[in-house]
């Protein structure tokens, strides 16, 4: 007999995190993060593999990979405590050779990306307050001496707000905060205690930020800009030469955004972005950087979206989505690809642009490395989670793809060799359900989305429904496996989830729905709902449940001022009104008028608040009838706490039934990362919910 999967599994799941292969290619580690259910919160072990064989390497300490410092040593970073509030970082080594991990540095600076140059000489990010860049240069005296002073004047209980944004999500208040460049040095006294044991140098003025770095023999290239007021897109490319110690502009008219950095062999390329053809959701252009301009690759189109787009809840850390090699004569970018409905590794030559896929197949490929022809990645298939798998450049066929907004994989999971098996439990004689294509056109677009059926589906009985709708909206559903779908399914429910117009994975005008939120994507998920019901006429049309979170939350909202076909709706982390959203939210400055149609750079003019107010359903609010669940964070700054409150009380003072449940201390990842119980939580609300409405 089969069990059904339960809300609670997510406690049993383990997420494998960033693969990340040594200089020779001999072994490669990775992250475990699991949940520590007493202490609500997430733990990290770090593995190692060696001849495909999986161990092992911590158990003791709490930390993440950083980067290999040898074929043999890898660099953890220990993550503190929550109760530890010192910005220091500690750093350890263990070889994979054997051995307990050991101290190996106390660095006294809030350490973000750390990569080695050469033996003893490392370049990192480092976030920096502005009116206090050198505080790394404090003796224990002073630095004892300046946290008294904000103690004494009261600084811990308030902030200070100059620039916009002021805060961001995940990250809370960024006002005057700065990730500034350093480079970290070895003493030659290994003697030395960890916290004297190297000399830190800050590179980059007070004022500047650093957005993306890469090491190219002695040069650190980096690209960033000054800090400003008002949020400013574009930025410069800089080269930090180590001999001369002085830095140099590869490329400084700031009149673009970056949105990947590529340096070999003293070439460098960018995927650019002027942002003027399909807004800031729009995609880049490859160009070569060369005489202090930028050359466009003629060869590259941007058909497709570069990194992975997939919406899920089975994966919390990340790790690498692009890796840049050198083969034969060729410079060749490795990087993850959004295509139509899964992710893909694409193998780009950057002197020519063409694009080729490497690896292709249903389902969503996480994050990946490649050494000599190797392949590691994390996969999630329809039916299982996510796992380590390797695969080999020698086995996979490149295609080459005329037009991927139309493309289906041919591949299969058979290209891969599972290394891992840190789920196989979890998932045991358990029943998935398996994603059923339905095809459908809508509004002069083809489109497809898929159902779960619950184990056992009879025709001839009734069943409720859910409809779920992803984020973004510049996101994709894909077959890979997805916890709270799959609960549901196990409820009886049939669930339904579409990859709507909006969405990414087809190209820039597929993706571009400026000017157009609630207008042809709120009419395909309408003709979509419709599709169901006529493939499942099994389903209850009177118990049709709805909801999303994020842009998914915005169209719940609207749905629900704008019919009342579903029987009842839970609207996560959403966006009720755009003129508040936009002057709240810590991307709300740019996104919110851009994303309503406005002109590029002229967001804020007068007339553009009747436009905001056009697309926010709180405008609506006297056609809703549906009961709405809001589910939010206090800490979630991408789409603040008062968008629920606002529809809510409008809702509530209008008699229709609400319920609102504010999480707090959780941000806008709440569904993906947040804390185990108030992930627990938040789906037994939403269960519940449906439940309660389809009686």
């Amino acid at each position: 007999m089969t069990r059904k999967v339960e809300i609670g599994d997510i406690l049993k799941y383990k997420y494998p995190e960033n693969p990340v292969f040594n200089p020779a290619g001999t072994a490669y580690v990775y992250n475990v993060a699991y949940a520590d259910k007493e202490k609500n919160t997430y733990k990290r072990d770090v593995w190692a593999v060696k001849e495909d064989k999986p161990f092992q390497l911590t158990a003791t300490i709490d930390a993440s990979v950083a980067f290999w410092n040898s074929d043999s040593e890898v660099i953890l970073n220990r993550k503190k405590p929550e109760d530890e509030k010192s910005e220091d970082t500690e750093l350890f080594s263990i070889s994979i050779d054997g051995g307990e991990a050991k101290i190996w540095a106390k660095l006294p600076i809030a350490l973000g990306d750390i990569k080695k140059v050469s033996d003893g000489v490392y370049a990192a990010t480092v976030q920096i307050e502005e009116n206090d860049p050198d505080a790394y240069l404090d003796d224990e005296e002073t630095r004892k001496k300046k946290q008294d002073e904000k103690k004494k004047n009261l600084e811990s209980d308030y902030d200070v707000y100059t620039e916009v944004p002021y805060w961001f999500n995940g990250q809370g208040v960024t006002n005057g905060k700065r990730n500034a460049l350093f480079i970290i040095k070895a003493t030659d006294d290994t003697e030395k205690a960890p916290e004297n044991r190297f000399e830190l140098k800050r590179i980059t003025a007070p004022d500047y930020s650093v957005y993306d770095f890469e090491i190219d023999g002695d040069q650190v290239v980096f690209a960033g800009a000054k800090a400003s007021k008002i949020p400013d897109f574009f930025c410069d490319l800089m080269a930090y030469d180590l001999e001369k110690d002085e830095i140099t502009a590869l490329y400084d008219k700031h009149d673009v955004g970056f949105e990947g950095l590529f340096v070999k062999d003293g070439k460098a390329y960018v995927f650019a972005n002027d942002f003027k053809d399909h807004g800031l959701n729009g995609s880049a252009y490859l160009y070569k950087v060369e005489g202090g301009e930028l050359k466009k690759i003629e060869g590259y189109e941007p058909t497709h979206s570069r990194g992975n787009s997939i919406v899920g809840d089975v994966a919390l850390g990340g790790g690498r989505q692009a890796r840049v090699l050198k083969e034969d004569e060729d410079i060749i970018l490795y990087t993850l690809s959004t295509i139509e409905d899964h992710t893909a590794i694409s193998r780009i030559t950057l002197e020519t642009g063409k694009v080729e896929t490497i690896l292709d197949m249903p389902g969503n490929i996480h994050f990946f490395d490649i050494v000599f022809g190797r392949f590691v990645l994390g996969y999630t298939g329809p039916d299982s989670l996510p796992e380590i798998y390797v695969a080999y450049k020698r086995d996979l066929e490149p295609v080459e793809i005329e037009d991927q907004r139309t493309y289906t994989p041919s591949g299969s999971k058979a290209m891969l060799t599972q290394v891992s098996h840190h789920n196989e439990e979890a998932l045991k004689d358990t029943y998935v359900a398996e994603p059923q294509r339905i095809d459908y056109e809508s509004e002069g677009l083809v489109l497809h989305g898929w159902v779960l059926l619950p184990e056992d589906f009879d025709p001839a009985k009734k069943y409720p429904a859910v409809l779920d709708i992803h984020g973004g909206p510049r996101c994709v559903y894909s077959e890979g496996f997805f916890h709270e779908m799959q609960v549901w399914a196990a409820k009886g429910f049939v669930v339904m989830f579409t990859n709507i117009k909006g969405s990414d994975g087809r190209g820039d005008d597929f993706a571009d729905i400026r000017g157009d939120y609630g207008g042809t994507d709120f009419k395909n998920l309408m003709d979509f709902v419709d599709a169901v019901l006529e493939k499942y006429p099994a389903i209850d049309k009177d118990k049709v449940c709805e909801t999303g979170g994020s842009y998914g939350g915005f169209m719940t909202n609207w749905i629900v001022t704008h019919t009342d076909r579903f029987c009842c709706a839970a609207s996560q982390r959403s966006i009720s009104n755009w003129i508040s959203m936009s002057y709240i939210s810590d991307i709300g400055p740019y996104f919110g008028p851009d994303q309503c149609g406005a002109e590029f750079g002229k967001w804020f003019d007068t007339d553009h608040t009747e436009i905001l107010w056009k697309y926010s359903p709180l405008k609506y609010v006297e056609n809703a009838k549906t009961p709405i669940l809001f589910l939010h964070s206090d800490q979630d700054y991408r789409c603040p706490l008062p968008e629920a409150m606002q529809l809510m009380q409008a809702m509530t003072v209008r008699g229709v039934e609400t319920r609102m449940i504010v999480f707090h201390g959780e941000n806008h990842e709440l569904s993906r990362s947040g804390k185990p119980k108030h992930r627990i939580r938040r789906l037994e609300e939403i269960t519940n919910w449906f439940e309660q409405h389809i009686q």
